[in-house]
């Protein structure tokens, strides 16, 4: 009978490593922005550093159906001790800020929900802006407003290609690359298994992405990857900065 358990365990666990795989898979297929493959600089050029005014306007759709969700504008309110990116949607209206400690390291992420504020602050774009770099990270994070629990937090992140895409606010050279948060805690305890993607288009002239997409998905106890319950799968788009 311990030998059968034992088995059972192994399968399981095997399963829960695999669901990735099978979670990507399951996604219905989805158009992604049109773009130009481009060369890699000769030298990676540098993001653009912040400073008290910048702004970025983005329209949020839903990727299944392209419905405009809202039209969030996110702008730099101070730079010390903190970068703070204030935030607020036309019909949401205020929305969590978002924090980098230091520039390129975000210690809150208001994009999930619920919004989350890490112990250690991690990359808000890959640290070499070379294609093929990777880098893995753990830490853990707490619900803002919450902090008398953490949860574990563990986020890969990947150079891909440059491209070069067009938006409302023009046509950029980027650096797309992609984060993946596979088997981190939930806040909600009724979740057994978690799984988060986003693709990346990082414009170091604009200082900030143009293009960001990403969904979540996750299992309730007894059910399996290819009935996850999704959460929101969201584009951004950049449709004027300053």
């Amino acid at each position: 009978m311990a030998t059968k358990f034992l088995q059972i365990s192994k399968l399981r666990r095997f399963l829960l490593l695999l669901s990735p795989v099978l979670l990507v898979a399951c996604i219905p297929a989805q158009p992604y922005p049109a773009s130009t493959p481009l060369p890699q600089p000769i030298s990676p050029p540098k993001v653009r550093a912040p400073q008290v005014g910048q702004q970025w306007v983005y329209n949020v759709r839903n990727v299944f159906n392209q419905e405009l969700v809202d039209i969030v504008t996110e702008k730099v309110v101070s730079i010390a001790p903190q970068i703070r990116i204030q935030r607020s949607g036309l019909k949401a209206g205020p929305l969590p800020d978002e924090i980098q400690d230091p520039w390129g390291y975000i210690l809150q992420d208001p994009h999930w929900n619920p919004p989350q504020k890490f112990e250690q602050a991690l990359p808000a774009w890959p640290e070499q802006l070379v294609p093929g770099w990777s880098g893995f990270y753990r830490t853990r994070y707490q619900v803002v407003g919450y902090p008398d629990s953490s949860y574990y937090w563990g986020l890969n992140v990947s150079a891909l290609q440059w491209e070069g895409v067009s938006v409302p606010a023009g046509q950029f050279p980027v650096l797309k690359y992609q984060n993946e948060a596979p088997y981190f805690e939930s806040n909600d305890v009724f979740r057994v298994a978690n799984y988060r993607q986003e693709d990346m288009w990082l414009s170091p002239e604009v200082g900030r992405w143009v293009i960001r997409r990403g969904y979540g998905r996750y299992l309730l106890g007894g059910m399996f990857w290819n009935d996850a319950l999704w959460e929101d799968y969201l584009e951004w788009e950049l449709v004027s900065w300053k």
